[in-house]
Parts: C-alpha cells; sequence; structure tokens
C-alpha cells in the first residue's frame, strides 16, 4: 500500500495545484508524475526489491481505473516512464485515500476564518486573517503560515496575536502561554512563526528580532530591566526610607519594569541631561557629569520607553540626547526613539566632528549601507542630520560608537 499511497498523493498534489481542480484550463492538460531518479530514487535502485514492488502497486492502481501508465519505449512491463491521473476518477481516490479535497479545506478554513474576525480586532491579527482570507480565495498558497488541514491550529495562531497584542502587563512568556493555551510550553512552539508574522503585518516591527517584539507587549522570558547609571536620587516604594543615589553606583543599577510603577525621582535640579546610549559596552564607559544615562539597547522597547517619559515629565527642562552609531542603523534608532517616545531628542557625539576625530576607524559603507542613506537623504524627518548623512555619502564611511573614546563632556 505505500507505494500506491505515495503515487496517489503525488498526482493529487499536482491536480490540487493545478487549473484543472478549479476548472480554469483553457486547453486539455493531464496531471502525471514522472519516475526519475528525484521522485522515486528506489525505483532505480537494483539493490532493492522496490522496482517490482512499485510494479505491483502500479498495477493495481491501473486495474482500479485510478492511473495510466505510460510505459519508456512502449515497452509494457519494462520500464515506468511516468503515470497519468485519471481525472474523472479523483474524488473516489479522495475516498480511498481517506483524504479532504483541497477544495474542501479551503472551505473549511475560510469559515475558520470569518468566524474570527471579530475576536481578532488588533491590528496585527486583523491583518494576517484578512489576507489568509484572501489568498485562500484565490487559490494561492498560504502554507508558509497555516497549515491548510489543521483549523484548530489556525484558531490558536490568531488567538495569540490578538491576545499578544492586547497585553498590558508584564508577564512571562510561560505564565503568558499557559494563560493563552492552557499548555506552559504552547507559545514557545510558535515563537519564531508568531515573530514572523509581526513583522510580515506591522511596518513597527520590521527591523526587530521576535524577543524584542513580544517584550513591546510586556512577555518576557525573565525580568525586563533598563539600565541607569549617573546622576541623581530617587526612591522606590512609597514605604521606609529607599534611596539610591545613582553616583554611588559606578555602572549604575537595574530597574525592573514593577520597579518603574513605584519609582519616584527626588532629584530635580543636579540633572541637566538624559541621555540614551545604544549600545552596552559604550553604557559601561561613559560617564557623563549632571547626567542619566540610559543604556538603550539598539531598538528601545516599551520599558524604557516608560522610564524615559516618566523623566521627561519630572525634568522638561533638561537635555535629551541620543548617542550611537554613526551609520544608517544608529539614525534610524534615533528616529524612531524621537518618533515613539514623543521626546525631542537630538543626535549627540554622531556628527562630522566624530567621523573626522576617529577618521582612522572608520569603515567603509557597503552598496546597502549607501542604498538605505540615499533613502534616508529624502525622508524630511530626518532633515536635522542630513548634513551628516551627505558627509557619510561623499566620503563613503560610518563609525561605530565603541570607536569613540571614552572622556568626560
Amino acid at each position: 500500500m505505500k507505494y500506491e499511497v505515495r503515487i496517489l498523493n503525488a498526482l493529487l498534489n499536482s491536480y490540487e495545484n493545478s487549473l484543472l481542480s478549479r476548472g480554469e484550463n483553457k486547453v486539455v492538460i493531464h496531471v502525471s508524475l514522472s519516475f526519475t531518479r528525484k521522485s522515486l530514487p528506489e525505483y532505480f535502485d537494483e539493490s532493492s526489491m522496490a522496482f517490482e514492488e512499485i510494479h505491483a502497486a502500479v498495477g493495481h492502481l491501473e486495474e482500479l481505473g485510478y492511473i495510466e501508465v505510460v510505459w519508456k519505449e512502449n515497452r509494457k512491463n519494462h520500464i515506468i516512464k511516468k503515470v497519468l491521473l485519471c481525472e474523472e476518477k479523483v474524488q473516489e481516490i479522495y475516498r480511498y485515500l481517506d483524504r479532504t479535497p483541497k477544495k474542501k479545506q479551503q472551505e473549511m478554513q475560510i469559515k475558520i476564518l470569518k468566524g474570527l474576525r471579530e475576536e481578532c480586532d488588533t491590528p496585527v491579527s486583523s491583518s494576517f486573517c484578512n489576507w489568509l482570507t484572501n489568498r485562500i480565495q484565490e487559490g494561492k498558497s498560504v502554507k508558509e503560515y497555516i497549515d491548510l488541514k489543521d483549523t484548530q491550529e489556525t484558531k490558536c495562531l490568531l488567538h495569540a496575536l490578538s491576545e499578544i497584542e492586547k497585553n498590558q502587563n508584564e508577564i512571562y512568556v510561560r505564565e503568558f502561554s499557559v494563560r493563552c493555551f492552557g499548555d506552559s510550553k504552547m507559545l514557545e512552539k510558535r515563537w519564531n512563526l508568531l515573530g514572523k508574522i509581526m513583522r510580515r503585518f506591522s511596518e513597527n516591527y520590521d527591523d526587530m528580532n521576535t524577543d524584542a517584539i513580544f517584550a513591546e507587549h510586556g512577555i518576557y522570558h525573565t525580568p525586563n530591566y533598563v539600565y541607569v547609571k549617573g546622576t541623581g536620587t530617587f526612591r522606590i516604594g512609597q514605604e521606609g526610607q529607599n534611596f539610591i543615589n545613582l553616583k554611588t553606583l559606578k555602572q549604575g543599577i537595574g530597574l525592573s519594569g514593577e520597579d518603574l510603577d513605584s519609582l519616584e525621582w527626588l532629584d530635580t535640579v543636579s540633572v541637566k541631561k538624559v541621555i540614551t546610549i545604544e549600545n552596552l559596552t559604550t553604557f559601561f564607559r561613559w560617564e557623563e557629569p549632571d547626567s542619566i544615562l540610559i543604556y538603550l539597547g539598539g531598538y528601545h522597547n516599551a520599558l524604557r520607553r516608560k522610564l524615559l517619559r516618566k523623566l521627561y515629565h519630572i525634568l522638561p527642562e533638561a537635555q535629551y540626547l541620543h548617542f550611537g552609531d554613526i551609520d544608517v542603523g544608529g539614525f534610524e534608532i534615533y528616529q524612531d526613539l524621537c518618533k515613539r517616545t514623543e521626546i525631542p531628542f537630538s543626535p549627540y557625539r554622531m556628527g562630522i566632528k566624530e567621523l573626522k576625530e576617529y577618521h582612522s576607524y572608520t569603515k567603509k559603507l557597503t552598496e546597502n549601507d549607501r542604498k538605505r542613506l540615499d533613502d534616508l537623504l529624502k525622508k524630511d524627518v530626518y532633515r536635522n542630520v542630513w548634513p551628516v548623512l551627505a558627509y557619510m555619502k561623499e566620503q563613503g564611511e560610518k563609525l561605530e560608537q565603541e570607536c569613540i573614546l571614552c572622556k568626560n563632556g
């Protein structure tokens, strides 16, 4: 039976992907399976018994009227060139294999998706649901994301997307998985696929890895911290004397999301600057008088934005600066920071002066760098850094943040 099932399934797969199954063929076509070393390697293996088994299977299928055999050089019972599907027997073949027709699978998926539209009202889940519906109705493939045969998995996937987007409170991955699926490990099994969907169906996550996307919605593997150092005094918790003076902590402190809710800033005089720093090495080495330094970690997340907004509310007169790589990515991170925090940050030590001063440490722009640079030079939101971008393009250079010597001021 194994060769009968294999041959018939291969023929049905071809049939379902053809115009014939949708009645859209304008000329007569026949669905066939060629016997090649790629499609059926054991048929050509002289050391196995498969040759005889395959001939027996093909003979039985021909007797059932499911296929027509085409022999090489018309020599019957010698070598099979290919087999043709007998289209009039297709429905009978589906029953023989106990296989649900693709058209029926599509109808069931569309029914499920229509029923999920009310639940899936968040941006990504809604876009994804509509995309799946349209693709299936048009007869196009969706196997990159779902298996047409598995409607239950489609429900789980869309439910998870919706719940992720709706989540408001910090929660650990396995806790969220239990809440969403009733199983602590189910979310991690879908982790990469969910991240891929979030990136595909929302421009907000284009450059984020999956961990960062989930962090945007307060879902973490372990407690999430924002690292802070510099100047100032604050208190965590309303009870007792839990005062922390940042000056006494050489490498700063990590604050969790739960800590931020009860953080009370006590010093609104000594802080003149709030500086976000893109890379961790620079954060640990950098010193700046009268400043709060915050490690950004590339693209910021919801927790870091929460702290920045809190500081901006408390310290509206301070300078807000961003210190990152002098490359396309660094300026994209800077612009994203301004946009999503709604704080008027200025780039810090990310100018022509630094490119000249540390010229010996610069790297050459790649072709991809140049294309992205040209895009930034066309976007008005980058107008304030156009001179630096133009200089980078002219010189063909970029500079990593770590190359800038760590000096006070």
